[in-house]
């Protein structure tokens, strides 16, 4: 694979990262049927550093860089979709950078703990005594089986959005809510809070003012969490790649005496084709996240092409990498249709990405718009 590769041994050692690895490829179909990852391969990812890849080192953190972290997810995501999805929260230091600064210090006193957050539908929270007052219930809580701490999107009178964040055990999570054709581990259940007063300084506006301002918290927060689901899609539209190789390798033949698969002239070339579709947008996607790093470790603000190029690539790469996903999943014949089959899971994992709101069509329409020199949506850069 052409462009940045995983280091692993930065992730406690190579052998750790590689048995993790193995793990959640066995245990794949466990995630599905139960539609959750389970804790104890969180409980791995914790240990690894995951989700303390961008804590300060000061708190007990790693501090590592966009690329370093995408990576990983990357990998992860490359043995199942939907452990890739849930280990990507550990970019969410990012939102709690916009809690007041005593409360960050309170949150990494341990840096390995686990956020899930639902922001939508924003509940109405009133103020009394001091304390919002949260009620209601809120969908797409994805990893929140394995979370310390679970975020939910209140809604003030003539205020701006606001994410509360709460302990996990004052959250309810509904898990019969979560029933999609892809990326069916994540756990991405409906949860519900009663009746629970929070502190003010257990409240932020995702995606604004941040209390920190080294590089990474200055990196746009929106863009980071469209990156770490996108990368996803990366990591399984080359296992399918992987998976047709490995169907050709086998001798996999026609059973009416045709050419095996990797003598067939329509399965060299799509399979060409998805290998370059994959590789250019791969390219471009961690490109964009090069060009906009080097700016801030100069202490310099993020252009608005850097920013513009950066939500662009996300969109591209995701939707890509569902196009070579595809192609590999044609060539693969009636295997690729079994419904247990790890061809037909990723072509359905893939394509899941590219319905979130992150990567959808006015993606493209804000990119335009910046390109022509006219000002996007509010909140798109």
């Amino acid at each position: 694979m052409s462009g940045p590769v995983l280091d692993k041994s930065q992730w406690g050692s190579e052998q750790a990262f590689d048995a993790m690895l193995t793990d959640v490829r066995a245990r794949r179909t466990e995630f599905e049927e139960q539609h959750y990852v389970s804790k104890d391969i969180i409980e791995q990812f914790r240990e690894l550093g995951i989700y303390r890849a961008f804590v300060p080192k000061e708190f007990g953190g790693d501090e590592k860089s966009p690329t370093e972290f995408l990576l990983a997810i990357e990998e992860i995501a490359a043995a199942d979709g939907s452990a890739g999805w849930v280990a990507s929260f550990g970019m969410c230091e990012a939102y709690f950078a916009g809690l007041p600064l005593e409360t960050i210090h309170e949150t990494w006193q341990d840096p390995n703990a686990v956020f899930a957050g639902a922001m939508f539908p924003l509940q109405p929270a009133t103020m009394v005594d001091g304390k919002y007052i949260v009620n209601g219930r809120w969908k797409w809580a994805s990893g929140c089986m394995g979370a310390d701490r679970i975020g939910v999107g209140i809604q003030l009178e003539g205020a701006l959005p606001r994410m509360a964040v709460l302990p996990a055990s004052q959250v309810t999570i509904h898990t019969d809510s979560w029933d999609t054709h892809g990326m069916t581990g994540t756990g991405s259940f409906d949860v519900s809070v009663d009746n629970v007063a929070v502190d003010p300084e257990w409240t932020f506006v995702r995606g604004g003012e941040k209390s920190l301002h080294t590089p990474f918290f200055r990196y746009p927060t929106i863009t980071i969490a469209a990156q770490v689901l996108a990368v996803c899609s990366i990591g399984v539209a080359r296992t399918a790649i992987e998976l047709i190789k490995g169907l050709d390798e086998a001798g996999h033949r026609s059973r009416t005496g045709a050419p095996s698969m990797g003598d067939r002239e329509y399965s060299q070339i799509t399979m060409a084709k998805a290998e370059a579709t994959l590789r250019a947008a791969r390219l471009f996607f961690y490109d964009s996240i090069d060009v906009a790093w080097q700016q801030l470790l100069a202490g310099e603000e993020l252009t608005t092409e850097a920013r513009n190029m950066m939500r662009l690539s996300c969109t591209h790469v995701t939707r890509e990498c569902a196009e070579a996903t595809r192609m590999a999943y044609e060539i693969g014949g009636m295997e690729s249709a079994e419904n247990h089959g790890h061809l037909s899971r990723c072509w359905r994992d893939v394509h899941l990405p590219t319905q979130h709101a992150f990567m959808g069509e006015q993606t493209y329409k804000n990119a335009g718009a910046v390109l022509f020199g006219r000002e996007p949506d509010k909140g798109y850069i």
